[in-house]
């Protein structure tokens, strides 16, 4: 069973790039959800999947209740 999120290695090869903050960048850029802990970034394997589907990737923030009538 393979690891839920990419490993540094596995974002430096995606991304093209070695320097954290750039690999922010293109992450952000590209539209893929990640979370950035401290030295580390956070991609989930999913969500990468479903960007290179062609998919639009969007982070889940709850439910919006305001929406609810």
């Amino acid at each position: 069973m393979e690891n839920e999120f990419l490993s540094s290695d596995e974002i430096r090869a995606m991304t093209g790039v070695r320097c954290l903050d750039d690999q922010e960048r293109v992450l952000k850029a590209d539209g893929i959800p990640y979370k950035r802990r401290g030295r580390r970034l956070i991609v989930s394997r999913f969500h990468t999947r479903e960007w290179l589907s062609g998919r639009v990737v969007t982070p889940s923030r709850g439910p919006n209740l305001a929406l609810v009538r």
